[in-house]
């Protein structure tokens, strides 16, 4: 493997920087909606991968507590994305889960079972 010339390390620094926590923050947020939008087979006819999903909108829902305050109105894009990501995770996952035996309760269902939001599978749940 090549080391990096001087004139490449100092590039490098100049272009670090530039870059800012909030600049890295949003792009991670965007790199992981496109990557569990990926991982749900909604960009391709790929298998999904359903924990990698649910990673990637709780760490998008983990982040955006943080970069809302500076940038409000202009994540709007970002907010409907991680929404329609969400209700492809509901909707597709629980079509391809397997149903419990009658006589076992669904995981996360109380004895008296899940409500009707839960139940709607328009609830979003975390852990779930």
């Amino acid at each position: 493997m090549r080391q990096p010339s001087e004139e490449e390390i100092r590039a490098l620094e100049a272009e670090m920087a530039k870059l800012t926590v909030d600049d890295v923050l949003l792009q991670t947020i965007v790199t992981l909606l496109n990557l569990g939008a990926r991982k749900a087979g909604l960009a391709d006819d790929s298998e999904p991968d359903w924990p990698q999903v649910k990673d990637a909108i709780d760490g998008a829902r983990a982040l955006l507590p943080i970069v809302e305050p500076r940038h409000g109105e202009e994540l709007a894009p970002v907010k409907d994305a991680l929404s329609r990501l969400q209700m492809a995770y509901v909707q597709l996952s629980g079509q391809q889960a397997a149903q419990p035996p009658a006589d076992e309760p669904a995981e996360g269902a109380t004895p008296e079972g899940p409500g009707p939001a839960q139940s709607s599978g328009k609830l979003w749940v975390p852990g779930q």
